[in-house]
């Protein structure tokens, strides 16, 4: 039996569809069903019930499908112990969310480079959860990203919490209370604020609803520098990671709101593959220089 059959038997399970396999695994539908059926003939059973849709395995096809990943398991673990005994080269494939990138990359980068001077990085930007998806579709090597504390990630997917960001809440420097209140004192004013899909609103619309309140959006747009610019003309509150803050150009014209029922914070997590071969290191190079620039800048408000 080959390790290509086997592949193409776990996928097929995986995806519960042969086309869908076929397109993972980029081979043609017919490859994939050969591949299937070589392997079911060199064990001599059956390993679908090919009456059933979606596509299921039969009680000893859910057996050997367990065995199987921890066959490739194995073998990724045996590449891995190969490869990492070569220097990196060629494309690292990073992603971040633009929330912290802007502020992040170009360091981060820079040193990179003159650590790993063969890989060229390539950087993808968009929401946590995309970027993760990314991964586990081979698309990215690495990501970092803001997640809650406690976060679960697909089993085939490393997450290592790297560090804490506080989160606050910001208005304009004129429209700050003079004392400590509470969200449903200062909700009503209204928010400038990420498109649906950022963890931020998200984390704040689930507070607000447990609250018993609405979350009322006065614009969003994407860039905190630019919501930071809409704030700063009191056009809403912000919700920003305070290193955000703390570089912005509009600083001297905000303030943080003295809220005593909503202090979030978020974990930094550094996310990656299970087997990264001759990348380890610069995957976790990368996370320790995107966790100390952030921290830098914390330090220095």
């Amino acid at each position: 039996m080959k390790i290509d059959d086997i592949d193409a038997f776990v996928e097929v399970i995986r995806c519960q569809s042969i086309s869908h396999a076929a397109e993972s695994l980029q081979l043609t539908q017919p490859a994939i069903t050969r591949r299937v059926q070589n392997f079911e003939q060199a064990l001599g059973v059956e390993l679908f019930d090919r009456n059933t849709k979606p596509l299921k395995p039969t009680v000893i096809g859910t057996r050997v499908y367990e065995q199987c990943r921890s066959i490739l398991r194995e073998m990724d673990a045996l590449r891995e112990l190969v490869a990492s005994d070569t220097p990196p080269t060629g494309l690292f494939r990073l992603g971040v969310p633009q929330t912290i990138g802007d502020v992040v990359l170009l360091d981060a980068l820079k040193h990179l480079r003159s650590e790993y001077p063969d890989l060229r990085a390539q950087v993808a930007t968009g929401w946590g959860g995309q970027l993760v998806g990314k991964i586990e579709s081979a698309e990215l090597d690495a990501v970092v990203a803001l997640f809650p504390a406690g976060k679960v990630f697909p089993e085939n997917i490393i997450g290592q919490s790297i560090g804490k960001i506080e989160l606050v809440v910001v208005c304009a420097r004129d429209l700050v209370p003079k004392r400590p209140c509470k969200l449903a004192d200062c909700y009503h004013n209204g928010w400038v604020l990420n498109p649906d899909g950022c963890g931020f609103r998200a984390g704040l619309q689930r507070t607000l609803s447990d609250q018993g309140l609405a979350l009322r959006v006065n614009l969003e747009t994407f860039g905190t520098e630019l919501q930071l610019g809409l704030v700063a003309d009191g056009l809403g509150l912000g919700l920003v990671p305070r290193p955000l803050l703390e570089r912005s150009v509009h600083r001297d014209q905000l303030a943080v709101v003295p809220l005593k029922d909503f202090k979030p914070v978020m974990d930094l997590w550094l996310v990656y593959p299970h087997f990264l071969g001759n990348l380890q290191g610069p995957v976790e190079s990368f996370g320790r220089l995107v966790a100390a620039s952030l921290k830098k800048i914390g330090d220095a408000a």
